[in-house]
């Protein structure tokens, strides 16, 4: 493996060093950090961005870092830092704004915590620039074309956001993935931009 890029790094690092004082501090920075639905009385502005560097748990934590080593790190080599951190704050801002939108639609008052919105969007955006590399994830360990892991990630995320109350933010990745779409999208001058 390469060296790890450093935007990559300094994500993961950042997510590490937050998650610790979350344990260190349990509940002060949940109620001011992480994203909470517009109607309830601890949302703030800056959470739509903070949410996205704190974590529930210790599994959550290292499954989103080890997707971001494994598709960010390739993509920051291959867009460089400014283009990759670009990207990386569409999905996080995309993902926010389409789980408040899920959350006043559905009348959610639980927070929503995780770098999941922007992995979801560097997923979408590894089966874009490479749809015929093939890899083997985690769950279920069986190698696939990077297109269809993407697309049946992103049906599984489809399906379990409507099918009832998980506890996990499956609109926040699909919010991820649309931001990361929508980037994409946007650099390449394609509809809906010029």
């Amino acid at each position: 493996m390469p060296p790890m890029p450093p935007i990559t790094k300094l994500v993961m690092m950042i997510c590490a060093a937050v998650f610790g004082l979350t344990l260190l501090l349990p509940g002060v920075f949940e109620s001011t950090f992480a994203l909470w639905p517009i109607a309830s009385t601890h949302f703030a502005g800056w959470q739509i961005f903070t949410y996205a560097f704190m974590h529930a748990d210790l599994m959550h934590l290292a499954f989103n870092l080890i997707g971001l080593w494994m598709f960010g790190s390739e993509l920051e080599r291959l867009w460089g830092k400014q283009r990759y951190i670009h990207f990386l704050i569409a999905s996080i801002l995309s993902a926010a704004l389409v789980q408040i939108v899920w959350g006043q639609l559905t009348h959610n008052i639980a927070p929503t915590v995780g770098i999941s919105g922007a992995l979801f969007g560097l997923l979408l955006a590894y089966g874009m620039l490479f749809p015929d590399r093939i890899i083997v994830p985690l769950i279920p360990p069986i190698p696939m074309k990077a297109k269809y892991f993407v697309a049946i990630y992103g049906g599984i995320e489809l399906f379990f956001g409507f099918s009832g109350s998980s506890g996990v933010a499956h609109f926040a990745h699909l919010g991820g993935m649309l931001g990361g779409f929508l980037m994409i999208r946007y650099w390449r001058g394609q509809f809906p931009f010029k």
